[in-house]
């Protein structure tokens, strides 16, 4: 098993950001990578809520991890510290064991030059998602979290 450390910074209150970390219509917006569409199925946002989450490659080229085309993944918010911290724990829907498991995700946010340092760690990657695939997906998630934030009126009004 193996880890991803991913940093963004965004140009938005610490505020801004944990609540956009923590609202199924921003996570349904910024936590896909670019290719792929999102579809929140559930999402209870507290300590020990649950999540359920497919992400769907828009070109049928790509290979899902659990169905042909899709990425479904469902997890629980272990730890919840606002303005600071989000830990969650998530495991891929598949049947093949090579991505299979539990994995933590811990979300980090510091301030940093008026705006929030966001730090992502993964830990216990499953043995067939390459590391590098994943920092791939979550750069690229970063950068919608900090457009959607940037770009949103009430969002410069709060700084």
């Amino acid at each position: 098993m193996s880890s991803t450390r991913i940093s963004r910074r965004v140009n938005a209150p610490r505020a801004s950001v944990y609540r956009a970390l923590l609202d199924a219509r921003a996570v349904a917006t910024w936590m896909v990578p670019t290719g792929m569409t999102s579809q929140v199925h559930a999402f209870d946002a507290r300590e020990g809520g649950l999540f359920r989450i497919s992400l769907t490659y828009d070109a049928p080229t790509g290979a899902g991890k659990s169905s042909a085309h899709t990425d479904t993944f469902h997890g629980r918010f272990v730890k919840l510290v606002p303005n600071e911290q989000v830990v969650e724990v998530v495991e891929f829907e598949t049947t093949d064991p090579a991505l299979g498991g539990e994995m933590t995700i811990t979300i980090a946010l510091r301030d940093a030059d008026g705006g929030t340092a966001v730090l992502a760690v993964h830990e216990g990657l499953p043995r067939g998602l390459p590391p590098a695939d994943n920092e791939a997906g979550w750069r690229s998630s970063l950068a919608k979290l900090a457009a959607l934030l940037e770009n949103a009126p009430q969002q410069r009004r709060t700084r």
